[in-house]
């Protein structure tokens, strides 16, 4: 059974930056695109970013600018790069990978406070 595991996660301040890492533990076929959505308590999951097998990407609005998905095909992995972060990013942070069948990671958490 292919996992996702997802890291990089933690606390900073506002302003800053974490890189985050999502890594298959093993290989994926018929990927369509990787996403990496995020869930506040008490609010409802979002899409944060996608990146398709073909390299088109899409941010939330909201995101634009200051996060960047990336992706390393040999080794399995999608990273989400966030800088300038504020407050309201706080949340937990999972991976999502849509392929012949679909996985999920298990989160990391991401705070950003003073």
């Amino acid at each position: 059974q292919v996992q996702l595991v997802e890291s990089g996660g933690g606390l900073v301040q506002p302003g800053g930056s974490l890189r985050l890492s999502c890594v298959a533990s093993g290989s994926i076929f018929s990927i369509r695109h990787m996403d990496w959505y995020r869930q506040a308590p008490g609010k409802q999951r979002e899409l944060v970013a996608q990146i398709t097998t073909g390299g088109n990407t899409y941010y939330k609005d909201s995101v634009k600018g200051r996060f960047t998905i990336s992706r390393d095909n040999a080794k399995n992995t999608v990273y989400l790069q966030m800088n300038s972060l504020k407050p309201e990013d706080t949340a937990v942070y999972l991976c999502y990978w849509s392929a012949y069948q679909n996985y999920w990671g298990q989160g990391t958490q991401v705070t950003v406070s003073s």
